[in-house]
């Protein structure tokens, strides 16, 4: 564990403004220029009142409190993707590279695993996930070089119980949970990154079984690639855009984009709602693979930024273990 000096708010020349203003009512600013490599997992604890994420390849689990300014940093031995806090005991439920395991950050100590459901696909490594309302952590893997369709998509149960639901994904992420009744989540959407298609299914909420798929969303070729991805407490998607310097925010319904942020950097993972009133919109970066000239025009890649918006975002689920 490493823990760093007090995070500062980053100024800049000029801000940014959202293209549409319908759902955004603030202007958007990098909170941390973090330097990411592959910032995802953003997490808002509601009972610490801070922000978790992780930068996937640089196998780090950041602990951010926007009170103090304070940050605290865990590595680990292998990449570590997302996390959910536990109902029942202290500390976190996380995905490393091959599945599911168990992490205190108040004890420290190595993190256990709890399940591995693909040994046997080496090449594969675990990516975005997050807690129903049930308490079950849904999760899917990918295919390290973002080529192969060896990911699939997995729900660990609060009992340790673990189901494969579909397969054949190169690059998953999501899920999240909208549209139909609200209040019960009935409706999953499930992002396949590389083929830029939102999947919505049918959730039993008792069963957890998926049924239904359609492709809720395609998008075109420049828009950038659906990534990571949340839900406000009115239903509507809030979707990060891999290459495509955005979250655009959709009518669960008709998919019909209602407003859009624009960041100053293309690789744009995942989006959160946090702060004391769930209002504040937290978006992850990346600078993996960038050379340095698109470093240069783009110095905050792989920064966290926020923007306040008209809806607060739903409370994250705990998970029931």
């Amino acid at each position: 564990m490493e823990t760093c000096m007090p995070a500062q708010e980053i100024p800049t020349a000029a801000p940014w403004r959202p293209e549409s203003v319908a759902p955004v009512i603030g202007e958007l600013r990098c909170v941390q220029a973090a330097g990411a490599e592959l910032g995802e997992g953003l997490l808002w604890s509601v009972r610490e009142q801070v922000l978790y994420w992780v930068d996937i390849l640089s196998r780090q689990l950041h602990r951010w409190d926007p009170r103090s300014g304070t940050q605290t940093r865990w590595t680990f031995a292998e990449e570590i993707s997302a996390l959910a806090e536990r109902a029942r005991a202290p500390g976190l439920v996380v995905t490393l590279r091959r599945g599911y395991a168990l992490f205190d950050p108040a004890s420290g100590g190595e993190p256990r695993y709890l399940h591995q459901p693909e040994p046997e696909r080496t090449g594969n490594r675990f990516n975005d996930g997050k807690c129903d309302a049930q308490g079950r952590f849904w999760a899917g893997s990918m295919d390290f070089a973002c080529e192969a369709p060896s990911g699939a998509l997995y729900r660990l149960d609060p009992d340790g119980r673990c189901t494969r639901h579909e397969d054949g994904f190169a690059v998953t992420n999501g899920p999240t949970w909208a549209g139909g009744d609200v209040g019960r989540r009935r409706h999953l959407y499930f992002n396949d990154t590389v083929q830029g298609r939102v999947y919505r299914y049918d959730s039993d909420p008792v069963t957890g079984t998926l049924s239904n798929k359609v492709l809720w969303k395609q998008f075109d070729e420049g828009e950038g690639l659906p990534d990571g991805m949340t839900t406000d407490a009115l239903g509507r998607l809030w979707i990060a855009h891999w290459g495509g310097a955005r979250v655009s925010c959709h009518d669960p319904q008709t998919t019909e984009e209602l407003a859009r942020v624009t960041l100053p950097t293309g690789q744009v993972t995942n989006c959160a709602f946090g702060g004391p009133d769930l209002r504040t919109l937290f978006i992850s970066t990346a600078r993996v693979g960038m050379g340095a000239a698109q470093l240069a025009a783009e110095p905050l890649a792989g920064g966290l930024f926020a923007v306040e918006v008209d809806s607060p975002g739903l409370p994250a689920h705990l998970y029931g273990g």
